[in-house]
């Protein structure tokens, strides 16, 4: 089975779990909120829609940009409304079994199950929504969820494709202001790897990080490796790969809102807002090391020439740093003369 065909599967799938757990979410109790988090006294439910756009282009991150098997693209969303006290993953703490699966294969049913435990088990979650996979690493994709009073939280995952383990997404971001919602959410997301697998590159295979490490922020210093996909020292800051636009829209009788197709265009997506300006990342190029002096070569008495060389590691773009010379030579006398 093909990618595209089991996400298609993975979506299906959310679909009739959305279901479940709308049901959930209507007849369980509510636990008591924690005093140090900020109570929401919305009387009424609201209707968000997420509106998730790719930012990963080949002109904004030009090192390694993976063009074929398979090229730039993003998993479909996996996301939940949730109690404060509900988080699915966080930075700095460990992946969890369904974090690990979906940040390295894409697979989500563990992730799910996890989902569905924590609403059993501490009446947390609401309700878990999905919109499917984009096609290109600036696609756009769309859904719409609901939010509750003491369900006000919003976090979800997209994993980045190809990538060992990594992701983009949000982490309890609160759509409560006190006793109203929020109209407008946008957010720029950033590279995060889940700890679970040691590659440095989009297309490197599986190596299991043992013992686990924490989710961390990728940046264009750290993980500060030369062959990281990531790396990028000239800048101070990646640019957003990613943003997600949370807009509150009227409510409907409809609980359960399919989501719209994804956009399958190479360029940004356009539309009412004002698009960012095309970002270009200047990458500089990359050579090797210098090899050993070669032989001297000259006639015996007189001075010589040897020669050195190097390769390029990787060509440069967007006004970065031009290449060096990838030869050099010296004078030298020959060795071993009779």
């Amino acid at each position: 089975m093909n990618m595209h065909a089991t996400m298609n599967v993975i979506f299906e799938a959310f679909t009739h779990l959305l279901v479940v757990l709308w049901t959930l979410g209507g007849g369980v109790q509510p636990m008591p909120v924690p005093t140090d988090v900020p109570m929401c006294t919305a009387s009424e439910p609201a209707q968000y829609k997420l509106t998730f756009n790719g930012k990963w282009s080949r002109s904004a991150f030009p090192k390694q940009y993976p063009v074929y098997r398979p090229p730039a693209q993003w998993s479909n969303i996996v996301g939940v409304t949730h109690s404060s006290d509900y988080h699915m993953w966080q930075h700095n703490g460990f992946a969890s079994n369904g974090v690990k699966e979906f940040s390295e294969k894409g697979e989500a049913w563990t992730l799910i199950k996890e989902v569905e435990a924590a609403g059993e088990r501490i009446q947390s979650v609401y309700g878990v929504f999905s919109a499917p996979a984009v096609v290109g690493g600036t696609g756009q994709m769309n859904t719409e969820f609901e939010v509750f009073a003491r369900h006000s939280y919003l976090s979800f995952i997209v994993r980045i494709v190809p990538s060992p383990d990594w992701f983009v997404g949000v982490d309890s971001v609160d759509l409560c202001d006190g006793d109203h919602w929020k109209e407008n959410v946008s957010l720029e997301l950033f590279p995060y790897d889940a700890g679970t697998d040691s590659g440095f590159t989009f297309s490197s295979p599986n190596f299991e990080t043992i013992p686990q490490d924490k989710i961390t922020q990728i940046t264009s210093s750290f993980p500060s490796h030369p062959a990281n996909s990531f790396f990028y020292p000239r800048l101070k800051h990646l640019p957003p790969i990613a943003k997600v636009t949370l807009t509150k829209v009227k409510k409907t009788n409809q609980i359960i809102s399919l989501p719209e197709e994804p956009t399958q265009s190479n360029q940004l997506p356009t539309g009412n807002e004002i698009e960012d300006k095309l970002i270009n990342t200047p990458l500089d190029c990359e050579v090797s090391v210098w090899s050993p002096w070669g032989l001297c070569k000259g006639k015996c008495g007189d001075s010589g020439v040897q020669h050195r060389t190097r390769y390029v590691l990787m060509h440069g773009a967007n006004s970065g740093k031009a290449c060096p010379q990838l030869e050099e030579e010296r004078k030298c006398f020959p060795d071993n003369c009779l």
